[in-house]
């Protein structure tokens, strides 16, 4: 009796461990990428908020810029409906878009552009040479291209998501299936 008890227990274990185990991102998984960024940037409510401050919720970073005629504004979308698909737990991601274009992008329009996409969303912003930095900690291209204040920023584009505990785990590159993104999510979540 104990021993099929005890076999019955031990296979409910193996396989709730395995599940996590035989888990596959759906984007690229880098969570051995030994990546590490750090940031300490302005928020468009007016705080200054760290990459640590968001510990305890899968976080989906986009990086871009309020002038972007459509990745942007594509890829934000996008991430609204995510959050919204999500159900009860979109509550446990937090989108924060961060500006490649600091100086157009200060904390005034972010504090429009942003949360028109929805309310939890959050803008950062920083000096050219804090974008710089942490766009240069997570890989990101980013150049500016023309003159006067007709320019544009060319930059690479993606989705990166972090885990609870702040470490990145996977990069949706621009074009990625969204249902592949929010089983992604879903599975960070439930880690």
């Amino acid at each position: 009796m104990f021993k099929n008890i005890f076999f019955i227990i031990f296979s409910l274990l193996s396989l709730s461990c395995s599940k996590n185990a035989e888990f596959q991102f759906n984007g690229s998984d880098i969570s051995q990428a030994n990546l590490n960024p750090s940031f300490e940037l302005l928020s468009h409510t007016g705080e200054i908020r760290k990459n640590t401050d968001f510990r305890g919720s899968v976080v989906a970073i986009f990086f871009g810029f309020t002038h972007c005629p459509d990745i942007c504004p594509t890829t934000m979308q996008e991430l609204k409906y995510i959050r919204e698909s999500l159900g009860k737990q979109g509550d446990d991601l937090q989108v924060l878009f961060i500006t490649l274009d600091p100086e157009r992008d200060g904390q005034s329009l972010l504090s429009s552009y942003v949360p028109s996409f929805d309310k939890s969303f959050i803008g950062l912003t920083g000096s050219q040479e804090d974008i710089d930095s942490v766009a240069s900690q997570y890989k990101i291209f980013h150049m500016k291209v023309g003159d006067g204040d007709s320019y544009t920023i060319d930059h690479s584009s993606g989705i990166y998501l972090i885990d609870k505990v702040g470490k990145i785990r996977v990069r949706h590159p621009y074009g990625s299936e969204v249902e592949n993104i929010i089983k992604d999510i879903q599975y960070l979540t439930s880690i």
